[in-house]
C-alpha cells in the first residue's frame, strides 16, 4: 500500500517578470506571499508506521524555505524566471535527498490572487 503525506509552508518574496499581459506592473519590483505544499508518496515503514516522520519533512522544507523567504526571486540561483512553474521545479530540486526521491507533487499558489501551479512528479523519480 502506498500513502501520501504532505506539508505546507509559505514564504514572502519580491520579483519582476517580463510578460505580455499586465506587463507594466509585472516589470516593476513587487512581492507576494507564496504558499507551497510538498507531497511524498511511499510505503509505510513497518517499524514506525510512517512513510516518513513529518518532523523530517518540516526540517527539509525549512531548508528550502530559507532559500526563498524574503529574497528577490530574480536573484535566486537556479530558479530562472520567477514563475509559479519554475518555483515548483526549484522546490522539487532543492529538497534534501531523503525527501526528493519520495516527492510525488509540489504545489505553489498565491492565495491573494487565486492562482497556482501543481507539478506532478513521475514515479521514476520516486525510487532511491
Amino acid at each position: 500500500m502506498q500513502h501520501t503525506i504532505s506539508q505546507r509552508f509559505f514564504f514572502d518574496a519580491a520579483h519582476t517578470l517580463r510578460r505580455e499581459i499586465e506587463a507594466e506592473g509585472s516589470r516593476r519590483v513587487h512581492g507576494h506571499t507564496y504558499h507551497a505544499e510538498v507531497a511524498l508518496t511511499g510505503a509505510c515503514d513497518p517499524a514506525t508506521g510512517m512513510v516518513l516522520d513529518l518532523g523530517l519533512l518540516r526540517q527539509g522544507l525549512e531548508q528550502v524555505r530559507a532559500q526563498l523567504d524574503h529574497h528577490m526571486l530574480d536573484d535566486v540561483p537556479g530558479l530562472g524566471p520567477p514563475t509559479l512553474e519554475n518555483l515548483c521545479v526549484f522546490i522539487a530540486r532543492a529538497l534534501p535527498d531523503e525527501l526528493r526521491w519520495r516527492a510525488s507533487r509540489v504545489r505553489v499558489w498565491r492565495e491573494a490572487l487565486g492562482d497556482g501551479c501543481t507539478l506532478d512528479l513521475p514515479a521514476s523519480t520516486q525510487a532511491p
